[in-house]
């Protein structure tokens, strides 16, 4: 088989040990599927991204030793975006939104994660108004089924998962549903592999590339995560560890090896792995195609 990956990382700060074990299941799924790798900083949210963690994206991952075929970074793409918001426009499938944040919650069911599940309310408004708004995608009312080679089948419908959905924000930034949806189209991915805290957003991302004019869907791979001691997923937002700070600690890139793939139940300890070794392990457990 033959195709293309993405690991995508957003440089909201510096990585750390959860997008460690994603680049090794991305680099483990491209050795044994025959991949190319794709290397994607997606910045969209500018707000948040700052240039010293691109820098630092492109530099930890030439000292772990992962070499990827290309590159792409979002903020250089915003006439790729434009070009698909108006395939959406052209069908009628975007539309304005100008409810707040506490209209949102006030206004609006939530789903058992949480999110909430957006009612329509400003589809029929006057589509005119000189306000901040976002931009909604009008989802598809369908059950979309897909599988996961790891997780199995699902049939999830989307207008009941998040409804219909923002794919550009009040300050005119791109979202990240969007984005990665036109990046995916536009850069050939075939394949995606990425941990299973994003698997709730993919029947809404496969019906936004089906209205984009996808056909042939990516297949998906959602992987286990590495949580922290209160059972909480590692996260930027939550101050999670760097991999730059063990860098600066003297902590060698095989001793990180050893400890993510322990931390990940892929050995019964912590001892140095070299990146190789690594890769070798997460391939173990990944299926045939």
């Amino acid at each position: 088989m033959s195709g293309k990956i993405r690991f995508a990382p957003s440089p909201t700060g510096y990585l750390h040990e959860g997008h460690l074990l994603s680049a090794l299941y991305v680099w483990a799924a491209a050795k044994k599927w025959n991949l190319k790798i794709h290397l994607r900083i997606e910045d969209h949210d500018q707000s948040r991204a700052r240039p010293a963690y691109i820098e630092g994206i492109r530099e930890d991952l030439a000292w772990l030793g992962f070499k990827h075929d290309s590159e792409s970074i979002q903020s250089a793409r915003n006439d790729v975006y434009k070009v698909a918001l108006q395939k959406l426009e052209e069908k009628s499938l975007v539309y304005p939104c100008y409810c707040s944040r506490k209209q949102l919650l006030a206004d609006n069911p939530q789903s058992e994660t949480g999110e909430i599940v957006y009612q329509g309310k400003c589809l029929h408004e006057p589509h005119s108004l000189p306000l901040p708004h976002n931009l909604r995608f009008i989802v598809p009312n369908k059950v979309i089924d897909w599988h996961d080679l790891r997780l199995g089948d699902f049939h999830e419908n989307p207008k009941l998962q998040c409804g219909d959905f923002p794919i550009r924000d009040r300050d005119n930034q791109w979202t990240y549903q969007f984005a990665v949806c036109v990046d995916d189209i536009d850069e050939n991915i075939t394949h995606i592999v990425r941990g299973e805290d994003i698997r709730n957003s993919t029947a809404r991302q496969i019906a936004l590339m089906e209205a984009l004019g996808r056909t042939d869907r990516p297949i998906y791979l959602h992987h286990p995560l590495i949580v922290d001691e209160n059972n909480k997923k590692l996260s930027k937002r939550e101050l999670a560890h760097s991999l730059r700070q063990d860098k600066e600690a003297g902590i060698t890139p095989e001793m990180l090896f050893g400890r993510v793939c322990f931390k990940a139940h892929l050995t019964q300890n912590n001892a140095p792995l070299s990146l190789e070794e690594a890769v070798a392990l997460v391939a173990n457990t990944l299926p045939p195609l």
